[in-house]
């Protein structure tokens, strides 16, 4: 069985979305994929619908805002998967199609728990499925009233946060 650096093409995988080239992102991912973005339900199938998802979303910035960070919690990996924990925040300063599609620009700030499960096969993405939890973002944006709805905005991510440190010290 051939080893391959798997976290070598993710990390390539993540540095072509951040930087919208198609073409590479495409190029770490396997002949036969798929993308689901679970709360939104927007992703593909098969190598030709992950382009045109890609192709929708990436070269007009409704991938990630330019402000975008990554605040890695934990990870877990194998010889076939990838499960990251982190904090995802950014300005919502551009659509973000995956996540918020069809809502404009608010201007407000968002910082979400979310999860990555990236699925390997012959050393390269074979699937992702993202989860994190909508109302936290629809709360954040001011979409939800949290006082209304027993959900949470930004302190689902401070707290994951302040556990992530106390565990550290």
């Amino acid at each position: 069985m051939k080893k391959y650096d798997l976290l070598d093409v993710f990390n390539k995988h993540v540095e072509a979305e951040l930087n919208r080239d198609l073409e590479t992102t495409l190029s770490t991912m396997a002949l036969d994929p798929h993308i689901n973005n679970i709360p939104t339900l927007i992703g593909g199938e098969g190598l030709e619908k992950v382009r045109l998802f890609y192709k929708g979303l990436i070269p007009e910035g409704k991938f990630f805002p330019p402000d975008t960070e990554m605040y890695h919690i934990s990870r877990t990996m194998d010889e076939k998967q990838l499960v990251d924990e982190m904090i995802f925040k950014f300005t919502h300063s551009t659509e973000i199609g995956w996540m918020l599609p069809k809502i404009p620009p608010t201007g407000k700030k968002v910082e979400v728990p979310l999860i990555v499960i990236v699925g390997f096969s012959e050393g390269k993405v074979s699937h992702e499925h993202i989860y994190w939890d909508q109302a936290s973002v629809l709360v954040q944006i001011g979409l939800l009233n949290a006082g209304q709805l027993p959900v949470s905005g930004i302190e689902s991510a401070l707290k994951m946060r302040s556990l992530k440190q106390r565990r550290e010290v």
